[in-house]
């Protein structure tokens, strides 16, 4: 987005999981409509890649407006194939008992993936997605983009490495690599490598934004919750957050080496005309205080995604009143909390 002035430069962090997507889409659809606050660039993973490219996609064909729409028919169009992405009587179930339909649709489908892989289970390779981004997201357009950078992460299945890909690389298989489950999906094959979802390595990967960015506020917006009180004891909720905790390993740890060169600078060890001083910021879907689990992830209904849209909004509406003022002058994320233990309790 080209700087007016007196307009505070931003660049965003999307984390990826799956239809909880949805909340993302409501910050941004907020966002956009701070017409002094301009996004300079997106790292995105998975979902996040996904709001990413659609974001950027409208906003080439019709400025912020058009990114507004975009990202509403893109969510519009995954709830048209609802069918392929959540199975119908999953959804009535979870109706009916809130929860339980859901949760058992994905036991049964772990159960399957552990017995057989996606080259067994699914042979023709289909995936739902390419479906919808042949819709509704125009390559040639993100490709041709100058105002918003983008960067989207997948996983190298080969090396396990991340592999951040930009705006002149996007294309339908790039954001399908950087989305793709192993458990459920083929690897996805670029110029003769394939990946696999992008957060194994970076959900999202910050550091693009450190190296090859001007900006130095980075709203991070955060799906997948680090911290949970409750020790899940069911094979469901077991697996649900050892996926949490895997999708948020690498983001600790960008966090801690940002964190780490703050203070180096803090303390004057480091050059700050040498290194970026990042001011960080954060927002988060509070999925538990939504009553959110794991297994909604795979919901495909528009009635839930416009649920998660409105409580993005709200959040993004209390962060906006809140902390656009910090924009440009100091970090507003509370980096420390992540890597916060639990002490043992005193005898």
């Amino acid at each position: 987005m080209p700087k007016k002035n007196g307009s505070k430069s931003l660049d965003l962090a999307l984390q990826g999981g799956g239809s909880h997507g949805a909340f993302t889409w409501g910050v941004l659809d907020r966002l956009l409509e701070e017409e002094d606050i301009e996004i300079k660039a997106i790292s995105g993973t998975s979902a996040g890649a996904m709001n990413a490219a659609v974001l950027v996609d409208g906003y080439v064909h019709g400025d912020r407006a058009g990114a507004k729409a975009a990202l509403e028919k893109f969510w519009r169009t995954v709830s048209e194939k609802a069918t392929l992405f959540s199975p119908s009587f999953g959804a009535n179930l979870d109706q009916m008992m809130p929860g339980w339909g859901m949760q058992q649709m994905q036991h049964w489908a772990s159960m399957m993936t552990q017995m057989f892989s996606p080259y067994e289970l699914n042979p023709l390779n289909i995936n739902p997605l390419r479906e919808v981004l042949s819709e509704v997201l125009d390559c040639s357009r993100v490709n041709s983009c100058s105002t918003i950078r983008l960067f989207i992460t997948a996983t190298h299945v080969a090396s396990g490495q991340a592999r951040v890909f930009t705006c002149e690389d996007i294309t339908h298989d790039v954001l399908l690599a950087s989305a793709c489950i192993p458990l459920l999906f083929h690897a996805v094959s670029i110029e003769g490598e394939d990946y696999w979802d992008g957060g194994y390595m970076g959900n999202p990967s910050i550091w693009p934004l450190i190296y090859h960015t001007d900006a130095q506020d980075v709203l991070l917006v955060q799906i997948n919750p680090v911290l949970r009180r409750e020790t899940p004891t069911n094979a469901a909720e077991i697996m649900s957050r050892l996926n949490e905790i895997t999708f948020n390993a690498s983001l600790i740890s960008e966090l801690r080496a940002i964190q780490f060169v703050k203070k180096l600078i803090h303390q004057g060890r480091l050059r700050d005309d040498e290194y970026k001083n990042m001011r960080m910021h954060h927002l988060a879907m509070p999925s538990i205080e939504a009553g959110l689990n794991a297994s909604s992830k795979t919901r495909g209904d528009y009635a839930f995604f416009s649920v998660l849209r409105d409580l993005g909004r709200g959040c993004a509406e209390d962060w906006i009143k809140r902390h656009k003022k910090d924009l440009g002058v100091r970090s507003t994320m509370q980096v420390e909390k992540f890597f916060l233990t639990p002490q043992p309790a005193s005898s």
